[in-house]
């Protein structure tokens, strides 16, 4: 396990995936990250690339040629290299590999870089095409927050709050996990969305055309939460697995396919394109109080 802490916040992350596995408050040992418990969802914060979200069928094809990838792809899967790292900051790094080229034809690097700064982590992914081709992929987040937050709270004392007005629907999920072909209306003139478990029994909130570019986890009954700020994430997902206590907020570059979805890497919604030698970079940051 690696390990980074300023005076506010220490922060644990397993090189297994570069996933997050602890964010604490240093002065009240607050934890704001899901006990990861597998009775509900085994993961804390699984990082999605080199897709988000599931293809129809598991399966896209790309110069004529099929291949099978599971949903959110495979870097959660992988062990991360950490290749920098000081008290406040740490690199992890993946490249391509014989694994990954047989799902994934293309020669990357992906990197994520955790920086603490005061009480806020700062949350880096850089993506780089080392190849001599475009290169095609999605890239996303999914830290889970734990909910209730502390004692003598419930879940539903907690909502989310959108730093713009918001009036926009959501996109449902079929079955197989992909995007309905129509939006249903949730926000209506509101930056409140009120947390209960129901929210969620029909799989993420999934959408697409957020004003905001921040959403907050607050409580009436208490002083803590957090701010998870997204600018230039197009998609964000909204989830919760049934009952469990935690919610996920999470900043996607890319999207599930859609049940009319072609099949066409070229042709997939929310893809990303990137030239040889160049370079993507996204960062999401998230306060915690």
């Amino acid at each position: 396990m690696v390990q980074i802490s300023n005076e506010k916040l220490t922060v644990q992350i397993n090189p297994q995936g570069a996933e997050l596995q602890s964010i604490v408050r240093n002065d009240n040992n607050q934890e704001y990250l899901w006990s990861g418990d597998p009775a509900f969802w085994g993961k804390k914060s699984p990082v999605l690339f080199p897709i988000v979200g599931g293809l129809k069928n598991n399966t896209y094809r790309y110069n004529g040629k099929s291949y099978t990838l599971g949903r959110h792809g495979f870097a959660r899967e992988q062990l991360f290299s950490v290749t920098e790292q000081e008290a406040n900051h740490v690199s992890l790094h993946l490249s391509d590999n014989d694994t990954t080229r047989e799902v994934y034809p293309f020669r990357f690097g992906f990197t994520i870089q955790y920086l603490l700064q005061d009480d806020q982590l700062q949350v880096t992914y850089q993506v780089t095409n080392n190849d001599s081709k475009e290169l095609l992929f999605s890239v996303g987040a999914h830290p889970a927050f734990k909910l209730p937050l502390v004692d003598g709270t419930t879940y539903e004392d907690y909502y989310l709050h959108f730093n713009k007005e918001e009036t926009t629907g959501i996109w449902p999920l079929s079955p197989g996990g992909q995007i309905e072909a129509a939006p249903v209306p949730l926000l209506q003139q509101t930056k409140e969305l009120p947390l209960k478990k129901s929210l969620f029994y029909q799989d993420a909130l999934v959408f697409k055309s957020l004003a905001s570019t921040a959403i907050s986890i607050a409580s009436k009954h208490t002083s803590h939460g957090l701010t998870l700020e997204f600018e230039g994430f197009p998609y964000m997902g909204i989830w919760a697995a049934k009952d469990a206590n935690f919610v996920c907020i999470e900043p996607w570059c890319g999207i599930a396919d859609s049940v009319n979805a072609s099949g066409e890497l070229t042709e997939k919604e929310g893809i990303n394109r990137l030239a040889p030698g160049a370079v993507f970079e996204r960062t999401w940051t998230v306060a915690f109080f």
